[in-house]
């Protein structure tokens, strides 16, 4: 037995350094070369433009059904001038409920922060107590509001 170690291939190769110029190998294309990336840079150009129209077709849709609404609303307010002046001291009325019920509620959050953040159950029964009543004040003030006429310019007479 020797202690001769085997013979290991070679790590590195020879290298040629010549003064010849240099000719990149060709690769091979990915997509089959520039003329389908051309091809496909034109679909996404294309594709991004017909989006575009989608879009502008819809947001033309939605301004005229707004459109439509307003008018509506407006004949509506034009028809009923004594009841659109009512929405609005209704509405302008209940804002100063709104304003008292929230008050009311951000005194209880914070009164009882821990037991609300730490049981789930105070959280369900603020929740109940407080959500529905607070959604449907807010769903009767965005009805009011959009019913009524513009402010009054006699002033203070006719609010409550």
């Amino acid at each position: 037995m020797s202690n001769e170690p085997a013979p290991r291939p070679h790590l590195f190769s020879q290298i040629d350094v010549a003064n010849t110029a240099y000719a990149p190998a060709p690769q091979p294309a990915v997509f089959g070369g520039a003329g389908e990336i051309t091809g496909l840079l034109r679909e996404l150009v294309s594709a991004q433009d017909r989006q575009n129209e989608l879009l502008e077709e819809l947001v033309n849709q939605l301004a005229a059904a707004q459109r439509q609404r307003a008018t509506e609303i407006g004949q509506w307010k034009q028809a009923n001038p004594g009841l659109a002046r009512n929405c609005r001291i209704a509405a302008e009325a209940l804002s100063k409920v709104q304003t008292e019920y929230l008050s009311n509620l951000t005194e209880e959050i914070s009164e009882n922060f821990e037991s609300l953040r730490d049981g789930e159950f105070m959280l369900n029964e603020f929740v109940d107590r407080f959500g529905p009543r607070l959604a449907h004040l807010n769903g009767l003030l965005q009805v009011l509001s959009q019913l009524s006429g513009p402010p009054n310019s006699a002033g203070a007479s006719n609010s409550p």
